[in-house]
């Protein structure tokens, strides 16, 4: 079940090996790898998390800003990027069985998609992230970015 604290474990600082579709919607298969560094707060008692995420070798930085509501049981995940800023829709979901799993409808160049965000494989040294499209409603999904993160002690 999901509750307040369930970010907790990516509180700190993390090194996060990047991959990235170089083609979203295109049958593309070819992948772009790239180093991140991410750092974690928990604010809130814990119903609250940031993450900043730097990419040395990109033109653009990162941030995620999740939010609990106990009411409703669900966490909202915005992301932001220092070139566009803040993108107004959030992912909305929770954890079970230790897997966080978020989705949205949102629009990709302006096609329609469903969004879906998922935690996995968290230890104390290390989770997994990844961003998955469905341009069919949900039918199928395409996994464009893949965040594998290893805690820095």
């Amino acid at each position: 079940m999901t509750g307040a604290g369930d970010f907790g474990f990516y509180v700190g600082t993390w090194e996060v090996a990047n991959r990235r579709l170089v083609k979203r919607n295109a049958g593309c298969t070819e992948w772009e790898e790239f180093p991140g560094r991410s750092v974690a707060r928990s604010f809130w008692g814990g119903a609250g998390n940031f993450d900043e995420i730097t990419f040395p070798d990109r033109d653009f930085d990162g941030a995620t800003v999740r939010v609990y509501d106990a009411a409703r049981e669900e966490w909202s995940l915005y992301w932001l990027n220092s070139t566009r800023g803040l993108d107004p829709v959030p992912v909305v979901g929770g954890f079970e069985g230790g897997v966080g799993t978020f989705y949205a409808d949102d629009a990709d160049d302006g096609v329609p998609i469903r969004v879906r965000f998922v935690w996995s494989e968290i230890t104390e040294t290390s989770a997994r992230w990844e961003q998955a499209f469905s341009y069919d409603g949900g039918r199928t999904w395409e996994t464009n970015w893949i965040m594998e993160s290893s805690r820095i002690s």
